[in-house]
């Protein structure tokens, strides 16, 4: 057991009924939704779900609740990608190579983020050797999923791998879920962009990123989170982990959570001399 795992336990997700994986994708797909993130103390979150209880399923997989997930972002050697994310581009999109690691599942996934702060995804179930890896497949994929007004597929490589623990709470009847990430870390892959300095960015220990999506109208978990003084952010696992380890991509947005929540660690970094 991780200490994400250990974390995620005080969070009493067995206090709440089981649902499998079926059903969620039955009742709640949202492969179309509204995703809106929140950097809450590990104790609110725990608060939060005991909240929910009443009203909500825990995904159980495998008889587990907590999950652990890898997934490897692909992007430019410039991080276009990143950059259109952050200038916060009405049309923009990203890839990742995701492994769902205790049940050996890989899925290649694209996320377009369209009107109305819509986001869309797209995926594809690939073999677990595949995970992490940029060919024909993942390309020929991407290239079926952008359309006008998208411009083509630009030259993509994996640049930056992020790992954690989620929980996931669904609430069947609302067709919304909850999703809680624990143990957050950033780093660059080995073959990465020349832009990102070696190191890694994570959110501290005592803190987790909860997730809802559902439809345009906020559910239930925003509510509770508003009620708790909690709003949402601006705030992309990898465009967060990307900008604040890059040398030229502008990330005054991102650069607020740093001691926040969110803690740096790079050698040979702009962040090294600007925290001395």
């Amino acid at each position: 057991m991780t200490l994400a795992d250990l974390a995620l336990s005080d969070l009493a997700l067995s206090d709440l009924a089981p649902v499998d994986l079926d059903t969620v994708l039955a009742v709640a797909p949202l492969a179309r939704r509204v995703d809106r993130k929140y950097l809450v103390p590990l104790a609110d979150a725990s608060e939060l779900v005991a909240r929910l209880a009443d009203t909500h399923h825990a995904l159980q997989v495998a008889g587990r609740r907590c999950t652990t997930y890898r997934s490897t972002y692909l992007d430019t050697g410039d991080l276009r990608l990143c950059r259109d994310h952050l200038q916060g581009r009405r049309l923009r999109w990203k890839a990742r190579s995701r492994l769902y690691v205790e049940d050996g599942l890989c899925r290649f996934e694209v996320k377009i983020r369209g009107a109305r702060e819509e986001t869309v995804k797209h995926a594809v179930d690939l073999e677990p050797s595949s995970y992490g890896r940029y060919g024909a497949v993942e390309r020929a994929f991407i290239g079926g999923v952008l359309a006008a007004p998208h411009p083509a597929v630009p030259d993509l490589r994996p640049v930056l791998e992020i790992g954690y623990t989620r929980a996931t709470l669904v609430d069947l009847r609302a067709g919304a879920r909850l999703t809680v990430d624990h143990g957050v870390v950033g780093r660059p892959t080995a073959a990465g962009s020349p832009e990102l300095d070696r190191g890694s960015v994570a959110v501290d220990h005592d803190r987790v990123i909860v997730e809802t999506k559902s439809g345009s109208r906020p559910c239930l978990g925003d509510l509770v989170l508003a009620a708790m003084g909690h709003r949402p952010l601006a705030i992309s696992k990898y465009a967060t982990s990307a900008a604040l380890l890059a040398r030229g991509v502008p990330d005054n947005q991102v650069r607020r959570l740093v001691g926040r929540g969110v803690s740096v660690r790079a050698s040979s970094s702009h962040l090294d001399q600007e925290a001395s």
